[in-house]
């Protein structure tokens, strides 16, 4: 895959802390546009009540660190405060498609430097309050609510510093739209 000279699929990022609802945000993009193929992330962490299977690709760390040293992730990470690993594996979009990523923060920083013609779109809740609740009703503790608003906040500042564009996710059609016409001015571009 070689998006950057031109003739590859574009690769459309959506990042941004846990709870912003980047998960329902792309999922309704796809929705709206065809052409799109989402890379299924891999992660260490349990599935969470009422997720569903194919939310992420559920692995083993042992099993993850193999694909690691195999060299079959375009970026990976450990989530700081729970040990969980997260990554999303090498690129292998179907032909004629663009790739959308949904991961984190410092996945996004991993793959601007591997693709500097990624498209960032770092997604943004109207306020702390609206995170905690997204974080409580996905089955978050209290614990996990408050570390995730912790790091949430450093992880937006750093994000709204590489992001090409930042969408408040306050009303789900609204965001949606927004990232789907950020999806045709960039195709348009090309």
């Amino acid at each position: 895959m070689s998006p950057e000279d031109g003739r590859g699929p574009l690769i459309f990022v959506v990042f941004g802390p846990g709870g912003v609802g980047k998960g329902t945000l792309v999922a309704r993009l796809l929705q709206m546009r065809e052409n799109l193929w989402l890379s299924r992330s891999w992660t260490t962490r349990p599935r969470r009540p009422g997720e569903a299977e194919d939310a992420y690709v559920f692995t083993d760390r042992e099993r993850f660190l193999a694909r690691v040293q195999a060299g079959g992730f375009l970026e990976w990470t450990e989530f700081a405060g729970n040990g969980h690993l997260y990554g999303t594996p090498t690129l292998e979009a179907p032909e004629g498609d663009d790739v959308v990523l949904e991961i984190e923060v410092d996945g996004a920083r991993q793959v601007k430097a591997a693709y500097p013609h990624a498209v960032l779109v770092l997604v943004a809740t109207p306020s702390r309050e609206v995170q905690a609740e997204r974080l409580r009703a996905r089955g978050d503790d209290e614990r996990e609510v408050q570390r995730r608003l912790a790091v949430g906040e450093q992880e937006e500042d750093v994000g709204r510093k590489m992001a090409a564009h930042v969408v408040v996710n306050d009303d789900l059609e609204r965001a949606a739209e927004e990232v789907a016409g950020i999806v045709d001015m960039h195709r348009k571009e090309r």
